[in-house]
């Protein structure tokens, strides 16, 4: 169990999905989140995603990013 102090990155925390995992977990008395939206970090751009992780260093990282569309 993460203790509630934990910092904890939610990729896609604008999406249904990641949206309700930021919901509960700050339900849940979490409330060092990390979210970025797209256009804040490219997680295609592996030397932008390696920047982010070396300046955040999250504890936890919650994948419910993805692309939707037909």
């Amino acid at each position: 169990m993460l203790s509630k102090d934990s910092k904890i990155y939610i990729a896609g925390h604008n999406g249904l999905v990641g949206s309700a995992i930021w919901n509960n977990l700050k339900s849940r008395g979490y409330e060092n989140l990390v979210g970025r939206s797209h256009k804040e970090l490219d997680l295609t751009d592996q030397y932008a995603v390696k920047k982010f992780f070396d300046e955040e260093q999250p504890d936890a990282v919650v994948l419910a990013a993805a692309f939707v569309g037909g």
